[in-house]
């Protein structure tokens, strides 16, 4: 009997299409001979919808229809299961009982631990990290203060609050360059896919590039801006116990930082296939950040992988994470030093293309998320997290 997976992704969040692409690359490389795979779409307002016509990419080109066409659904659950009950017509029939979800979404609203919160309410097993790592490594502010504290190199950095910024221009500069020195760069604490990042050079761009920024956030990460810069990146397969590193890549940018055009608006991105070995079963023409221009592997020396390698392991098991992620780091040419620089709780693409030449297919390190994700639940099932002890019903006597 195969085992049932729902691929959830959308949601509300700026990330929410290329959330799209990687979903239908995962529903692509799943094993059919094991799996049944049920798509759950999670739209803009926060509804949920399934339908076979769900995995094919050129059914997204308009949201609104998608919506029209598919069949919107609402969730029980029953011994561990999670139940799609049908929201359309007089009966509210069951379209499918779960065994496991795979998350694939992508920012703000979904992979901070949104999602993952509602499955563990329900006991639902599912792929990749926690409610906690998956808050934390989302939130690039409380990503910094968790490695800091744990002796791993960050760059350095500061915050401001969309407030203290508003209430006094002036006096938030003060505070930035009283800990940095121009050029800085500014980012959103809580998104991803290098959405809404600003380079400061001068200080008459600091109120206009800053408030740009807050125009997705209330808290903004600046950092030191690294002038010589190479970004190197590592995916992790496993949990606190074992960890796997894939081979390292170095992204190849046009500007200087790398930017979501870069990342999914190049010319590979238009014309890519999915990876993994069903080809193109599902008519998809997007290859999202498989597509981007890298060195894989990196041209790294022998000790500057290891070092990469035992950061990107101990980050993992800092954040307590499982399943896939892929950790960022920087490499300072001037200083020759490496910096975490922060996690993907969900990488783009699943990182497969960083796993290929180690030998590993997009389907194999699939079935080993899922496989992760069952050892979890297996785990968690053993504590105890409630009592029969109902104290309202007991007596009053001593």
């Amino acid at each position: 009997m195969k085992t049932v997976v729902g691929v959830f992704f959308g949601g509300k969040s700026v990330e929410h299409e290329v959330s799209i692409i990687s979903a239908l690359q995962v529903m692509e490389n799943l094993d059919y001979n094991k799996y049944e795979v049920v798509p759950i779409y999670i739209s803009k307002d926060n509804r949920f919808y399934t339908s076979q016509m769900l995995t094919k990419i050129e059914e997204f080109k308009d949201l609104d229809e998608v919506k029209r066409m598919a069949n919107e659904v609402y969730f029980t659950h029953e011994n561990s299961k999670l139940i799609a009950h049908s929201k359309n017509g007089i009966f509210k029939k069951v379209l499918a009982k779960i065994d496991i979800v795979f998350p694939v979404v992508h920012g703000l609203n979904v992979e901070d631990g949104t999602l993952e919160g509602f499955l563990e309410m329900y006991n639902i097993a599912y792929v990749g990290c926690d409610v906690c790592s998956s808050a934390v490594g989302m939130n690039k502010i409380m990503f910094k203060k968790v490695l800091e504290a744990s002796k791993l190199p960050v760059i350095e950095y500061t915050t401001l609050n969309k407030t203290e910024f508003e209430e006094d221009v002036d006096m938030a500069y003060e505070k930035v360059t009283s800990v940095l020195s121009l050029p800085i760069i500014v980012k959103p604490a809580n998104l991803g896919s290098s959405v809404g990042i600003e380079v400061i050079k001068e200080k008459d761009e600091f109120k206009e590039k800053v408030q740009q920024v807050f125009e997705f956030c209330e808290n903004v990460l600046i950092e030191r801006c690294v002038t010589n810069l190479r970004e190197i990146n590592c995916s992790v397969i496993g949990n606190f116990n074992e960890q796997d590193v894939s081979v390292l890549e170095e992204p190849i940018k046009n500007d200087e930082i790398l930017s979501y055009k870069d990342k999914y608006m190049g010319e590979g991105a238009k014309g890519g296939k999915l990876g993994g070995k069903l080809g193109t079963k599902f008519g998809t023409k997007s290859s999202g950040m498989a597509s981007l221009s890298r060195k894989i592997p990196a041209e790294l020396t022998k000790e500057q992988e290891d070092e990469i390698y035992s950061l990107a392991k101990e980050t993992f098991k800092i954040l307590n994470c499982e399943g896939i992620s892929r950790i960022d780091f920087i490499l300072d040419g001037d200083s020759n030093k490496v910096f975490v620089n922060e996690i993907n709780t969900i990488p783009g693409s699943l990182s497969y293309y960083l796993w290929q030449p180690k030998g590993i297919d997009f389907p194999t390190l699939l079935d080993k998320a899922i496989r992760y994700a069952i050892k979890r639940k297996e785990r968690r099932d053993k504590i105890t997290y409630s009592t029969d002890v109902n104290i309202l019903n007991m007596s009053g006597k001593k």
